[in-house]
């Protein structure tokens, strides 16, 4: 089992939050991977903050190549807006792709996820609470 580990998760770890106390499992566990869509969402930010080891650690961990296909992102999110999901990003559309192309589930605190495994298949990662 490989885990993609969403933005929501992340920042939330980086808060110290309870809700994703879980990650440290599944670091020690080494089945978590990342791409670089997530990654442009964090590093930015981290870099502005002067957390330099931080980067470095994320850069370290496995990344899964992100093969976009335009088509296949316009009919889920076509899909979204007929289920009557219009909230959905096409970041958060991309990243499902991505985990569904590679057998990865996706652990993210982004209730967008709920409904694209609903509406996509895509698989969520339940946390254990650990």
């Amino acid at each position: 089992m490989l885990v993609l580990v969403d933005t929501s998760v992340w920042i939330d770890y980086f808060r110290s939050g309870n809700q994703s106390a879980e990650l440290d499992v599944l670091i020690d566990l080494n089945v978590i991977v990342t791409n670089d869509l997530i990654l442009a969402e964090l590093i930015p930010f981290l870099k502005l903050k002067r957390q330099v080891k931080v980067i470095q650690l994320l850069n370290e961990i496995k990344r899964i190549p992100l093969n976009i296909d335009w088509s296949d992102i316009i009919e889920s999110q076509w899909l979204c807006l007929k289920s009557g999901s219009n909230g959905i990003g096409i970041s958060d559309l991309i990243i499902a792709h991505n985990a569904k192309e590679n057998g990865c589930e996706v652990f993210s605190l982004d209730k967008h996820f709920l409904m694209l495994g609903q509406i996509l298949g895509v698989k969520l990662y339940q946390m254990q609470n650990l």
